[in-house]
């Protein structure tokens, strides 16, 4: 990148190279051109829709930020220009300073009052406003839930990530982030949101770091890890120069090219590292002599040619990072003369930089370190007081926000003033909560505690005592997604408390320990937890730490189907909220009474209970509450078979989160679930995300099964095994049947379609082992339960194909019926058309598959809307009419469901229809072109695949499992006459293998008493 043509000192004798330096650094970049060609590859790959991450690591000087720069300027020079934002992250501690590069990217756009930002959402905008305020007024005026909000963080990403998506609508938008190396918690959490999230945003972000910065257990190794095996992450590593491009960097610098000597010296001393040799160039060195040992050593030869004033702002802006002229006058106590001359010094030195935000910087970080690092004890802890009260003095003046706060923590901390630090740590906390930076709230109060045993008044300084201090870091650890830290602080919290003494204190803390033990999925931990904190507390009494512990009781046994527990728990819940005034606990409990009522039969009273639970959360603007109400108010009623009720309901419930927040993701599933249900095929694939990269948790979960649904009907039997092998980890740590019975499901399903009876029979019995134990959710239990009597249907039907023993297929396939039958007795819609399907397919199993049966099957569930099982219904109806010999009313079901199947896009139901419909020879309309009939020949006379009698006779002894010497034998005729019989018959039936044809004769009754008499 060109700078200015400031004169330095002839680097060598002139008889050595005969020209005069006349730049710092090289005008162009050198020795990048793959680099540059594979970032431009990704900006084009965005501006077609086609997001990534771009991670560019090297050591300190190699290049990375004039790459960047390069890069950048071609960006905005592109046709048609990118939209280019950025900013770099700040070495401040472990991550005290949340969101530094965001905020440093956002800043113009507050600035500018950018019009894009403007037409955004106002609930968008409110996000974005307690991040960059400039952006819009932050939301106010919402009523504080006594708790922390677990997604508020998620929907700040979710708004970011609707900024980056409208900035790039017209044109492609870049992101860059330098040096994430230093990145502080939330910028971490928020490039992994981005990298499972970006879809088909025109967005390119690129992000450097160093590599030798990365200890064994730096933060951002697990991110990195995760990161770039993400198939939208690439990564490119600069290599220091080699000769050729140490030579047109000389050249570049110098106006001429080097002497061999020269660049030889160059070469040893710099090995290819450009800042290394612009700073010996700069520095009046040319590689003779005694050199300065290390990279660092030769930025201080010119850091200490600069005069007394430049060099001890140079120790202020060190120990400050990132100041603006007034800060820098407040620390260092410069006059306005003295302190602006030495600015221009050190500006046309090139060793800082001045921003467009009026800020001044280092122009290299590691300028910024080898000052930092040579600053004596004394003179670090003089420097950062210094600027912690400089700091706080421009917090009187302009108010406290979470990066005024954060610098004052730090700068108090790193000067070695402990109650100072202390206090203002504290501060720091509260400020970065009220951002959603959790993670670096809870490391902020864990200095604290730190700091605690130091400081003789450390309550006082903090506000409140040592166990509230860890309490609080627990809750933030939480929130944070830690909980295995939150855990063990608020045990910690915990030994500090005499359960006698304090039992609400007690309990309090011990409810947050049982949510972290439920997060941690020990389920069985975290209610024996509840129980205990439960029993602290006087029963029938007022207190809030009650009513929680109740609400959370009554949640957790609804989520395991445990329902008559859910609504003893949850009435108890209710009654402890009104009498504590505490809405959000009631909201919770009504909540889990609603789907146990819905779930025990009582639907109206269940939709009732959520009606009030969405009214509370609606009111009070809970917006996690009301989410979780509104998804379980819908699906107590698709449960129930009123699936278009529950369709209009999450319809209202997105309605109402976008007035006061955003779009909630996991309403948008559940549409597309919903209109998946009801036909509406093509509506859900609009709904539903393309990709699981906008996933995360349950909601992956939920994700992946649905799509794995999917995919089965799509005949796409590989996705749906790579996306069910995904699922099987968080499944098999789960404890709830909304995610076991589907998985189950469909595993069985997949299993069946390879063949794999054995498999399939195994995975139903295990998951209805697992939710069958404690719960009482029905319609999850049905559903298994009739999909195993279809399992053993199958099994029994190849045990006749291969002329072996059905019973105990048949056996099981009873067993499978009487669970069914247990789970359906109150008649419910839905759990009776499983029992019926279940019970036509209990007539498969026995060999006596009846027309009738699986017409009533189709009837149970047409009368709920369910289009794709009244199709498989028909499908099972019109092959039991072939195999009874009624070919006509075979052909006017089959020719239904293959109509239906064509119009849902549902390939493999249609594939099979289709299988039957030529195996069977049905007079059938080709599906999409109604004047053509099926091209397959009719055949008039008794048997419908055109077999003459002697091949009937055949077809009967293979169908015995014969060979074809025995067929000869007992026809009386050749084993090659008996081949070719086989042969034809193979041919006639559409079939590949004897086998197959054993089982069509079985299937179609073709053998029947046509085996040969004996004589």
């Amino acid at each position: 990148m060109p700078t200015s043509a400031t004169q330095v000192p002839d680097i060598g004798s002139r008889r050595n190279t005969g020209v005069v330096a006349t730049r710092m650094t090289s005008a162009r970049v050198v020795g990048r051109g793959t680099e540059l060609a594979e970032l431009e590859a990704a900006l084009a790959d965005s501006a077609a829709g086609k997001p990534s991450i771009v991670f560019v690591a090297g050591e300190s000087g190699v290049g990375k930020t004039r790459l960047l720069a390069e890069f950048e300027r071609r960006a905005r020079a592109s046709s048609p220009p990118a939209r280019v934002i950025g900013g770099d992250c700040v070495e401040l501690g472990e991550g005290e300073l949340p969101y530094a590069p965001l905020v440093a990217a956002l800043r113009p756009l507050a600035r500018e009052q950018d019009p894009v930002v403007a037409a955004l959402p106002e609930a968008t905008r409110g996000e974005l406003g307690a991040l960059v305020p400039g952006l819009a007024p932050a939301r106010s005026g919402v009523p504080q839930v006594a708790e922390r909000d677990d997604a508020a963080q998620g929907r700040l990403f979710e708004a970011l990530l609707a900024l980056f998506d409208a900035l790039g609508r017209e044109h492609s938008m870049l992101l860059s982030i330098e040096d994430i190396h230093w990145a502080d918690r939330s910028t971490r959490a928020f490039l992994s949101f981005l990298a499972r999230s970006l879809c088909n945003e025109r967005v390119l972000v690129l992000c450097t770091y160093r590599p030798d910065e990365l200890h064994r257990r730096h933060p951002l190794r697990p991110v990195l890890a995760e990161l770039e095996r993400n198939s939208a992450a690439r990564r490119i590593e600069l290599s220091p120069l080699n000769r050729d491009e140490l030579r047109e960097q000389l050249a570049d610098i110098l106006g001429a090219p080097p002497d061999a000597d020269l660049l030889e010296r160059m070469w040893a001393r710099s090995e290819g590292n450009p800042l290394f040799t612009e700073e010996l160039l700069a520095a009046g060195l040319d590689g003779r002599g005694g050199l300065p040992p290390t990279l660092r050593d030769a930025l201080m030869v010119r850091i200490e040619r600069l005069s007394e004033e430049a060099q001890e702002l140079l120790r202020v802006l060190a120990a400050g990072r990132r100041l603006d002229e007034s800060l820098l006058a407040d620390a260092s106590g410069m006059e306005t003369g003295q302190l602006r001359a030495a600015l221009r010094e050190v500006v046309a030195s090139h060793i800082v930089a001045p921003g467009d935000d009026g800020f001044y910087r280092f122009r290299h970080a590691l300028l910024r370190e080898v000052v930092h690092d040579d600053l004596l004890p004394g003179e670090h802890a003089e420097l950062h007081l210094a600027l912690a009260k400089a700091l706080e003095r421009r917090a009187e003046e302009q108010g406290t926000g979470v990066f005024l706060t954060a610098g004052i923590a730090h700068h108090y901390f790193a000067a070695g003033e402990q109650a100072a630090a202390l206090a203002s740590s504290v501060e720091a906390a509260d400020a970065a909560e009220k951002v959603h930076a959790h993670g670096e709230a809870a490391a902020l109060l864990e200095r604290a505690l730190e700091l605690w045993d130091r400081v003789p008044n450390a309550a006082e300084l903090a506000g409140m005592d040592r166990i509230d201090l860890l309490w609080w870091a627990a809750a933030d650890h939480r929130a944070d997604g830690d909980f295995a830290r939150a855990e063990t602080l608020a045990r910690r919290a915990l030994d500090g408390v005499n359960e006698n003494e304090d039992p609400y204190r007690a309990a309090a803390i011990m409810e947050l320990i049982a949510r972290a033990e439920w997060s941690l999925l020990r389920a069985p931990d975290a209610i024996e937890t509840a129980l205990q904190a439960l029993a602290l507390l006087p029963a029938g009494d007022k207190s809030r730490e009650r009513a929680r512990l109740l609400s959370f009781l009554a949640k957790c046994r609804m989520l395991q189907g445990r329902y008559k527990e859910t609504l003893e728990l949850a009435e108890e819940a209710i009654e402890a909220a009104e009498r504590a005034d505490d809405p959000l606990a009631e909201g919770r409990a009504r909540n889990a009474r609603g789907i146990a009522l819905a779930s025990l039969g009582d639907v109206d009273a269940g939709t009732s209970e959520l009606r009030r639970a969405v009214s509370i959360a609606l009111e009070r603007e809970h917006i996690g509450e009301l989410h979780s109400a509104y998804a379980n108010l819908a699906d107590a009623l698709h449960l129930a078979g009123r699936t278009r009720e529950g369709l209009a309901v999450l319809h209202e419930g997105q309605a109402n989160l976008t007035k006061i927040s955003r779009p909630v993701p996991w309403l948008n599933l559940m549409i597309g679930e919903f209109n998946w249900a009801l036909g509406n095929w093509r509506v859900a694939e609009t709904v539903m995300p393309a990709s699981e990269r906008r996933q995360g948790g349950t909601r992956e979960l939920f994700y992946l099964i649905m799509r794995a649904t999917m995919d089965l009907a799509y005949a796409d039997e590989a996705s749906a095994r790579e996306r069910l092998a995904r699922a099987e980890p968080m499944v098999s740590e789960s404890t709830e049947p909304q995610y076991i019975s589907p998985y189950g499901v469909l595993m069985a399903e997949l299993y069946l379609r390879e063949g794999d009876i054995d498999a399939a029979r195994a995975v139903v019995e295990r998951s209805l082992d697992r939710i069958e134990f404690c719960t009482e959710d029905l319609s999850r239990i049905v559903r298994l339960a009739a999909v195993g009597v279809a399992v053993e249907a199958e099994a029994a039907e190849r045990c006749r194909d291969l002329g072996e023993d059905p019973s105990r297929a048949l056996l099981n396939a009873e067993m499978m019926l009487a669970r069914v039958q247990a789970a359906s007795e109150a008649g419910w819609p839905v759990e009776r058309a499983w029992l019926v399907t279940a019970e036509a397919q209990m007539q498969r199993a026995r060999g006596e598959s009846d027309p009738t049966a699986w017409g009533l099957a189709a009837e149970a569930w047409d009368a709920i809307e369910r289009p794709y099982e009244v199709a498989l219904s028909h499908w099972r109806k019109a092959e039991a009419l072939a195999f009874a010999g009624d070919r006509d009313a075979a052909a006017e079901v089959a020719g239904g469901a293959l109509a239906t199947a064509h119009e849902l896009g549902a390939a493999w139901l249609e594939n099979e229809l289709q299988g039957l419909v030529a195996r069977a020879r049905l007079r059938v309309e080709r599906v999409g072109d109604a004047a053509e009939p099926d091209e397959a020949p009719v055949v008039e006379d008794e048997d419908p695949f055109g077999l003459t009698p002697r091949e009937r006779q055949v077809l009967a002894l293979l169908a015995e499992g014969m060979t074809n010497r025995e067929i000869g034998d007992t026809l009386f005729m050749a084993e090659k006459t008996a081949s070719v019989h086989v042969s034809r018959i193979l041919s006639k039936l559409d079939v590949r293998s004897r086998t197959q044809a054993a089982a069509l004769a079985h299937r179609l009754g073709l053998e029947r008493d046509q085996r040969p008499t004996s004589a």
